[in-house]
Order: structure tokens, then C-alpha cells, then sequence
């Protein structure tokens, strides 16, 4: 029998994390084995077939030049650990798929930048937080997203309160909610990234969902 994919999640330092496990549990049925990263886990390690970048605490404001007064709830060691990371798998051609903060992570190291709050900003959708799918994200019809997700309409969660405000060198937007506001981008280059603004891991019963760590674990391997 193939070995599995390996695959690296990097996530937050706590002992109980619901994301490490569900995303683990979702790369496990797309036939990868997860390997977990953070300040605290697998730092060493680097042989890695893709790696997940995992949600949690807002971003730095001084990697995007946002404004450092705001009141935010910042890690800064895991801000540098994950930089390190994505320039890893952008420099090695490792696929790369952005969740939530990771994927606001992957545009801000690509030379993108954030909004910082966006609640003051919806007018069509609420913003309250739930692991449940209960918001719209329209796709581009013909990108890559809507290909793996085989639909142009997803029903997806919502965590964050920052999201991405102007694309990263190499990166599209290809998915927005009723507020317009950017929930996917992916690459267009022959770098292998999707960046999803909510969190599949928590959605792996669904098809659509599914798909996405499905095609992360798929990728062919260029080196």
C-alpha cells in the first residue's frame, strides 16, 4: 500500500484545539496523514507533501501596515513561525491551503493587506460567529475553486471579523459573500494555493467541503 500524503497543519499552541482534529480528520479522509504545527509542535520538521495553514488570532498589523493602535489579539511567535512556512512551500512548490487566518496569512506574505475589522462594514450578512454553514459565498464560474467544489454557490461558516482587503501578488479573488466581501482566492501562477475566509474543517460532512482538502492532497508532487 501508497504511503499517505504528508501533510503539515499549522494551528494554535492550546492542548485542546477542535480545528487540529477536524482538519486531521478531514485530510485523513481525503488520504493524507496530518502532521501538527506550532509553537509548541513539530517546528523541526520539514518533509512535507502540502501544508494547511490554520485559523486562530488576528494578524500582526505591522506585516500589512495596518494600524498598530487598534486593539487586537495578536501571537506574534506563531505570526513568524507560519511566515516561515508559507515562504517554505511558495520557495519549494508545496500546495498550500489557507484557512480563515491562513488565508489572510498567505495574501499578507504575498504583499497583500487586510481590513482590519470589517463588522461596521455588513449590511447584507450578520457576522455573528457559529461553526454552522448559514452564509453564501458566490465562486467565479471556471475557477479553480468552483472546479473542485463543483458549484458556483457554497454554504459556509464564519469566524473571522478581518478579511482580505487587496489581493497578494499571484493571487485572485474568486469567492465573495453578499457584503462583497473576499471569502476565496486562489492562484495565477503555477504555485498551488487556494485561501478559504471560513473554516472547512469544521464542514467536512459536506461534498464541497471535502473537496477542498481533497484537492490539496492530490496535487502532484513537481519537485
Amino acid at each position: 500500500m501508497a504511503a499517505r500524503p504528508r501533510v503539515g497543519v499549522t494551528g494554535a499552541a492550546r492542548r485542546w484545539a477542535p480545528a487540529w482534529w477536524c482538519t486531521r480528520l478531514a485530510l485523513w479522509i481525503a488520504g493524507a496523514s496530518a502532521v501538527r504545527i506550532s509553537v509548541r509542535h513539530g517546528d523541526g520538521e520539514s518533509d512535507f507533501d502540502a501544508l494547511v495553514i490554520g485559523g486562530g488570532n488576528d494578524i500582526g498589523p505591522e506585516h500589512y501596515e495596518g494600524d498598530i493602535r487598534e486593539p487586537v489579539k495578536t501571537d506574534k511567535a506563531r505570526d513568524e513561525l507560519e511566515i516561515r512556512w508559507i515562504r517554505y512551500a511558495l520557495d519549494n512548490d508545496k500546495p498550500l491551503l489557507g484557512i480563515c487566518r491562513g488565508a489572510q496569512l498567505i495574501n499578507v506574505v504575498l504583499g497583500g493587506n487586510l481590513h482590519q475589522d470589517i463588522r461596521k462594514m455588513r449590511r447584507k450578512t450578520h457576522n455573528r460567529p457559529g461553526l454552522l454553514p448559514t452564509k453564501t459565498v458566490t465562486l467565479l464560474p471556471h475557477s479553480q475553486m468552483a472546479i473542485t467544489c463543483e458549484s458556483q454557490r457554497l454554504r459556509v461558516n464564519s469566524l473571522h471579523h478581518q478579511a482580505i482587503r487587496e489581493s497578494g501578488k499571484g493571487l485572485k479573488v474568486v469567492g465573495r459573500d453578499l457584503d462583497n466581501l473576499v471569502q476565496a482566492v486562489e492562484s495565477t501562477t503555477a504555485k498551488k494555493i487556494i485561501g478559504v475566509q471560513w473554516h472547512p474543517e469544521y464542514l467536512f460532512y459536506l461534498k464541497a467541503q471535502r473537496a477542498l482538502f481533497r484537492w490539496l492532497v492530490a496535487q502532484p508532487d513537481t519537485q
